[in-house]
């Protein structure tokens, strides 16, 4: 079988393609990117852009299975724009089972809400691929832990109302993706990448204030201020804007959600926030 991992050359496509040549020793693992000179060895290169469709029907011709990993474009629109050309490059080819990495609690919202691009490519994969599975995952313990970098600079962790969020290492993403590429019966779900505990702000703001050795509180700070905040360090509109969304969505519950699926996917347990923050920051 031939296996293909389309945004081969990020950091959860490189985690995922080293998981699937652990695992895998019968099948053909095709690492697609705009940069196939830098795939690892024991892979087939192919070159695809996202923004370039024609590409992206010869890089997946002959597929059997693929997984979509979105870009990090956070322009309004380029990634729902960007995931459904690749989904229908690849049923134009005929690609028998597409899989997207998509985002906890995804719903239907607008632009520049992260969870936009999420949702449009979600129902166009549904509608049109002839046999599909939506992986959502949470929020990434290495996200948080670029987070603490900076708050341990500035004594507080914000957050725009004291919430919960079920952190999840990448490497269980990567791990839960290779079990849909290399399992069975898998077609038509969905399923949601989470750790195996929800943290409240307080919690997480404590556990990193532990392994840093430094103060650290939670802090709750109106949207406002949280924007203005991140403005002042130079970041680009686009980024800002998501990270201003998912402080929403952490606000409203949105990854307050705990599931088995890496497990159950994987085989083993997920990393505990700890231990990913621990590898992160050190």
């Amino acid at each position: 079988m031939k296996i293909g991992v389309s945004g081969a050359s990020g950091n959860l496509g490189r985690a995922l393609v080293r998981e699937l040549i652990s695992r895998s020793v019968d099948h053909e693992i095709i690492a697609i990117s705009r940069t196939p000179d830098r795939a690892s060895a024991g892979v087939t290169p192919r070159y695809g852009d996202y923004d370039n469709p024609d590409s992206l029907v010869q890089a997946y011709a002959g597929l059997d299975r693929l997984v979509l990993i979105p870009s990090s474009d956070m322009r309004p629109g380029k990634r729902g724009k960007q995931n459904v050309a690749a989904i229908a490059a690849a049923v134009s080819v005929g690609v028998n089972h597409v899989v997207i990495v998509s985002g906890a609690g995804a719903r239907d919202v607008a632009e520049p809400d992260v969870g936009a691009a999420y949702w449009t490519s979600e129902n166009y994969l549904i509608r049109n691929a002839p046999r599909w599975t939506i992986l959502r995952m949470n929020y990434y313990a290495e996200a948080l832990a670029q987070e603490a970098v900076m708050a341990t600079q500035q004594g507080a962790l914000p957050g725009f109302a004291e919430n919960r969020v079920a952190f999840v290492a990448r490497d269980d993403v990567a791990a839960a993706a290779a079990g849909i590429l290399l399992g069975e019966g898998h077609a038509g779900a969905t399923y949601t990448a989470t750790g195996a505990k929800a943290y409240s702000g307080t919690e997480r703001a404590a556990l990193i204030a532990e392994l840093t050795g430094k103060p650290l509180s939670f802090l709750v700070v109106p949207p406002e201020a949280f924007k203005a905040g991140l403005e002042q360090t130079g970041l680009p509109t686009d980024f800002v804007n998501v990270l201003v969304s998912i402080q929403h969505h952490f606000a409203a519950g949105g990854m307050d959600i705990v599931t088995g699926d890496v497990e159950r996917l994987s085989g083993r347990p997920p990393i505990a926030l700890r231990d990913a923050l621990v590898a992160a920051l050190h």
